[in-house]
């Protein structure tokens, strides 16, 4: 019977929790005995006693707590500390953060560990159900609308008086995935005029379904496209094109949310100065890619920065301003990539499937995933 251990998250400002009382339930069923350590959902509304009546043993957050763990599923990375206290050949599944980081692959491989890195979960149809990056990224777009809705100094839909008719708020969303898409769809809700840019002329049907109108890409000869899901990255006069085409825009909108990213890349720098200077003061905007560099130049992770009357809001991790949402979709996803894989209450990985072959970054410290290599990761 495998022990399963769910930590208290260490990481600043984290407040999700990888597994619910619902989940334990689950893992509970499949055959698993499940420790949670003590607090480990208080941030995401779910108590120590919900845990207990679930099923769940509740543990003192310590490193012999580790050491008996076959399993763990975490939403970041765990401390070092942590991670060498596991017993060789224990399984830890969570956003491990994998991309440019030897100190994960040599603990890994130092301490013969299995880690599978949900951001390296490919994006296949069958993998849907267990797309934790998806699952987040839906929470950040609607949560960044928001956020800008707060900070505007105008409305954003239409509005009728007896003073005056006021004309909606416009709003440029720069990238059209899963965040993109989720924050057009929340401002097109709360009434604005929503237009959107992408590298992917193909997303373009999916932006007018919304309510929205695209931005057509700069006509180059080089026609971007996407891999694995996600857009590939460009090259700079791609996105010296781009900018140009996008400043126009800017300069008219009142709130510009910026979703572009490339997985284990650096953020394309989408805003530049010359860009931010074209638009008006009072605008808004929100860069949820700041932590990987930033679409938009001067933003700062966790910080509103006040340009010139434009303010910059850094939006670093919005998953964690709705934990109780966050911690329930994350949970599920995790319970969704491991459930197929139990058999006669033991976890039996296959190394062959496509889904672990895609998130495996090492197996009892054999390191298997040559793109963390590649990206920096390797020692």
């Amino acid at each position: 019977m495998p022990r399963l251990l769910i930590p208290r998250e260490s990481a600043p400002g984290e407040t999700r929790v990888a597994a619910t009382p619902e989940t334990v339930k689950k893992f509970l069923a499949l055959g698993c005995s499940v420790a949670v350590e003590e607090d480990a959902g208080v941030s995401s509304g779910f108590t120590n006693d919900a845990y207990h009546k679930s099923g769940a043993e509740l543990v003192p957050a310590n490193n012999e707590e580790w050491s008996k763990a076959d399993l763990v599923i975490c939403v970041q990375r765990p401390s070092e500390t942590s991670l060498k206290s596991l017993s060789p050949g224990s399984l830890v599944v969570g956003l491990l953060a994998p991309y440019n980081n030897p100190t994960l692959v040599k603990t890994l491989k130092d301490n013969s560990l299995s880690a599978m890195a949900l951001e390296m979960l490919p994006r296949i149809s069958r993998a849907q159900s267990a797309d934790a990056l998806s699952s987040q990224a839906n929470i950040s777009g609607y949560k960044a609308i928001l956020i800008a809705a707060a900070s505007l100094d105008r409305y954003f839909p239409m509005l009728m008086t007896a003073a005056g008719t006021v004309q909606p708020a416009k709003i440029v969303v720069l990238g059209a995935g899963v965040a993109g898409l989720q924050a057009v769809a929340t401002a097109r809700r709360l009434g604005a005029v929503v237009y959107v840019s992408d590298i992917r002329p193909a997303v373009k049907e999916q932006v007018e379904s919304l309510g929205a109108r695209f931005i057509e890409p700069p006509d180059l000869e080089e026609r971007p496209s996407e891999s694995g899901g996600y857009a590939k990255q460009v090259t700079e006069n791609f996105l010296l094109a781009q900018r140009q085409k996008l400043s126009d825009h800017l300069a008219e909108a009142d709130v510009a949310i910026c979703t572009a990213q490339v997985p284990g890349k650096k953020a394309p720098r989408l805003i530049n100065e010359e860009m931010l200077d074209r638009m008006r003061p009072g605008s808004v905007i929100v860069d949820l890619a700041v932590q990987q560099g930033g679409n938009c130049f001067g933003t700062k992770a966790d910080e509103i920065v006040n340009r010139k009357g434009v303010k910059l809001i850094g939006a670093a991790n919005l998953p964690c301003s709705v934990p109780n949402h966050a911690s329930y979709l994350y949970s599920r996803n995790i319970l969704a990539l491991l459930e197929p894989f139990f058999k006669d209450k033991k976890l039996d990985i296959k190394l062959e499937d496509e889904l672990i072959a895609g998130c495996l970054i090492s197996y009892k410290g054999v390191i298997k995933s040559q793109e963390v290599l590649t990206a920096g990761g390797g020692i």
